[in-house]
């Protein structure tokens, strides 16, 4: 299958990158997919205006969220106390934490497409350092941290041209892509950042970042829409959510609304959570790659959980979407990864190829890689049982496998252990 992929992303590699050069901001008309029965059934969320402004209220973190920390600091409440002290521990969040970054950023490099290795890895340090200064300038005060987390952001900004490699650049596009928009939109009151500077990142931001999230979910390497797993959709439209919170863009922010509703590709909410049960099993809810690995399966939560936080601060609640569909999902991924328990598994059917002339088919779900630990429960959890008052069970034992959650760095040297920002016992318990 990888190959199959290569090999049409290296006849469609010219004609995108010229696309790219020559339009980099164009904002094509969403291709819908979602069954006229769906929309009758479910309320799905509109999109405003492109004239309304969007919210710039830190993305994932709002200033109440930052107030309800500080004040649960110095009354040395245990859980956020937990919390900050596995920030403050984490080898990225130190000030004076000097960036790495490079003019060509390879992901899928040694192939033929790239034949220099892949140097992903500077990203992924970098702009979790940077998420993680900001975070503690924004609880603590302390400019030192704002300012060694600006220094990244510009560092990656004046040097990093393009993203390189074979079809695997669609993940550093939307992953980084995300965290780097999260990084900024998080330091953007920072008075220290030169307007300029600013105004130089929200740009490289869309032509480095933007530009290539929209030719993956435009033409998805020439493979038909399902060709690609879920998570590469999410990817890349976590980044296109987040590059429009950041650069004031309400269309580009309405583009990504709107294809998790009626997406051809495998993004769609309703295509990510592909089966939801009913009868005995009424509460779970099946991942479109469950039958792939867990490794992914999770990784789809943890990007979901994500997107559905941003949106939330935006007013889009992606949380209630389909009576909470997104927590069934949840739920049901915990109880076979943490729980250990069975789950239900309905038949599905991947199409994929370039005109989805091949198919497979699973039957089960899958225990490659069962019990792989994310930190991504606390957020679903306490939006959950707090806010929409539902019981979330096996999203709590997950959440408590990981308390106190860290972030990357603390889960090991691979991309997985950075693929999600973290931190949710500090940012995200409620009472």
């Amino acid at each position: 299958m990888k190959n199959l992929g290569q090999k049409i992303y290296i006849g469609l590699l010219t004609g995108i990158t010229a696309t790219m050069a020559a339009c980099a901001y164009d904002l094509p008309e969403i291709v819908r997919d979602t069954p006229k029965s769906t929309e009758a059934v479910v309320k799905l969320i509109d999109t405003l205006a492109p004239s309304v402004a969007l919210k710039h209220v830190g993305a994932l973190h709002t200033p109440e969220d930052f107030q309800r920390i500080k004040t649960k600091l110095a009354a040395q409440d245990i859980t956020i106390l937990a919390g900050w002290n596995k920030l403050i521990a984490n080898s990225h969040a130190q000030a004076g934490y000097i960036a790495s970054p490079v003019e060509k950023l390879i992901r899928g490099g040694g192939s033929r497409e790239e034949p220099e290795p892949d140097n992903y890895g500077r990203a992924f340090n970098d702009v979790a350092a940077a998420y993680q200064l900001a975070l503690r300038w924004k609880i603590s005060g302390d400019e030192s941290y704002a300012k060694s987390a600006v220094a990244i952001l510009n560092a990656w900004a004046t040097t990093c041209k393009r993203i390189s490699g074979d079809s695997n650049t669609a993940l550093a596009g939307g992953i980084y892509g995300f965290q780097f928009a999260v990084a900024g939109e998080l330091l953007r009151d920072y008075n220290g950042w030169k307007q300029e500077d600013f105004t130089a990142y929200k740009k490289w931001m869309k032509d480095v970042f933007y530009s290539l999230n929209m030719a993956f979910l435009n033409t998805h390497w020439g493979t038909c829409d399902s060709h690609y797993w879920a998570n590469w959709d999410l990817a890349n439209l976590a980044s296109v959510m987040a590059i429009g919170i950041l650069t004031d863009n309400r269309s580009i922010y309405n583009f990504a609304v709107d294809y998790l509703q009626r997406g051809k590709g495998n993004g769609n909410w309703f295509k990510v959570i592909n089966y939801v049960f009913d009868g005995d099993n009424a509460g779970l809810a099946q991942i479109q790659e469950s039958g792939r690995d867990q490794g992914h399966a999770t990784l789809c939560i943890a990007l979901m959980g994500h997107i559905a936080q941003m949106a939330w601060n935006q007013g889009d609640d992606f949380y209630g979407l389909d009576n909470n569909r997104f927590l069934k999902a949840c739920e049901y991924t915990a109880k076979y990864n943490v729980a250990k328990l069975a789950v239900p598994f309905h038949e599905y059917t991947r199409k994929w190829a370039a005109n989805c002339a091949q198919t497979e088919v699973h039957t089960q779900i899958s225990d490659n890689a069962r019990g792989t630990e994310r930190p991504m429960w606390t957020g679903p959890y306490y939006h959950y049982t707090k806010i929409k008052k539902q019981n979330a069970t096996y999203t709590q034992m997950g959440m408590s496998q990981t308390y106190p959650e860290g972030g990357g760095g603390d889960y090991g040297p691979n991309s997985g252990g950075y693929d999600q920002l973290g931190f949710g016992t500090l940012m995200y318990t409620l009472d």
